[in-house]
């Protein structure tokens, strides 16, 4: 009897180990050099919402964490270095490195860890790569890893953290990857990103936006009909933006007194004074409109931008015609229409 009841405490035992076991991911490192230090692991989405402590002495460190999903995490170091980092319950995730390649440490244990690892050292073998040749890669492993987490990190890092970013190459990218994927709530806050993105694409209909100007009066689309119509997102707090209207008050200038071409400026200015001041020392002279709500603007979400500078090109009849050009984009279209009006 008593070597009954002596299994049954086993088994318990053993189950309750295991329970433990399956319930939590076993984490080990050492870095090179970071002597004693505090690093920081915290979920990189609603799945893992929470912030785990490291304390590393003499360059190691170890814990245990509750985990009970595959799970997207950033591993911080003090210095605010930042590392992708996949956990699953019953991994044994080993990080090794050195302080001098925070960025790029070895981690093994799972799937996505090693994945983005190597992909990484890949690219770090790789010397003088152009942006485009880094999309091309990432677009590669992404169409090659449709299931794997490390694919919406590269997403994110190449695609989608851009000034202007491509949405229809990154709705393809999307739609190469599996269910599990893009039940991933970074992936479908991306994909409603893009819904919103094509209801404002070229070709589509500018919606109804109407903004107040200096003296108070309501700006829409209707009050430059029949002209081809450059609306400009800018704020005085943003550099780009600034110089960006140097270079459309240099345009202006110039199509000042052409009839068939407006320009309509944004601003996503809070501060009513800092506004007025860009416009009268920039010498703005096109209409300016701003309701200082910054981003929530009504006209920067129903056009759906998310950077500043941002324009689109409305033709006479209400229809986007372009979007986000640049100088000479602008210049060329211009030069077009003066073609056509001979």
């Amino acid at each position: 009897m008593k070597k009954i009841y002596l299994a049954y405490f086993l088994l318990f035992a053993l189950s309750a180990c295991s329970s433990r076991t399956t319930d939590s991911v076993r984490l080990s490192g050492e870095i090179k050099g970071l002597g004693n230090d505090t690093l920081y692991i915290y979920g990189a989405d609603n799945l893992h919402n929470r912030m785990d402590t490291l304390i590393a002495k003499n360059d190691k460190f170890s814990a245990t964490l509750a985990i009970d999903t595959l799970v997207a995490a950033w591993l911080q170091f003090s210095d605010g270095t930042e590392y992708p980092l996949y956990l699953n319950k019953g991994d044994e995730i080993k990080i090794s490195g050195s302080v001098a390649e925070l960025s790029s440490p070895d981690i093994t244990g799972n799937a996505p860890n090693e994945e983005l690892a190597a992909f990484l050292k890949e690219l770090k073998s790789i010397s003088q790569l152009s942006e485009k040749a880094l999309q091309q890669k990432a677009e590669t492993f992404i169409n090659s890893h449709p299931g794997s987490l490390a694919s919406i990190y590269l997403l994110e890092k190449f695609f989608v953290q851009k000034p202007h970013p491509d949405f229809a190459l990154i709705k393809r990218l999307t739609n190469r990857m599996s269910g599990e994927l893009k039940d991933r709530p970074y992936v479908s806050e991306l994909m409603t990103l893009i819904q919103e993105e094509e209801r404002v694409s070229v070709g589509k209909v500018l919606p109804y936006i109407s903004l107040p100007n200096a003296k108070g009066v309501q700006i829409s689309r209707t009050g430059f009909k029949d002209k081809y119509l450059l609306i400009h997102f800018w704020a005085s707090w943003d550099l780009p933006s600034m110089e960006n209207n140097a270079a459309l008050r240099r345009i202006y200038k110039k199509e000042e007194k052409n009839k068939m071409f407006a320009l309509w400026g944004i601003s996503l200015d809070v501060d009513k004074k800092a506004w007025e001041d860009a416009i009268s020392n920039d010498t703005l002279k096109w209409e300016q409109t701003c309701d200082f709500l910054g981003w929530n603007t009504m006209p920067a979400k129903q056009l759906s931008i998310h950077a500043l500078p941002a324009n689109l090109l409305i033709g006479p009849s209400g229809r986007i015609e372009g979007k986000n050009l640049t100088t000479a984009e602008i210049e060329k279209k211009l030069e077009e229409l003066k073609q056509k009006a001979k």
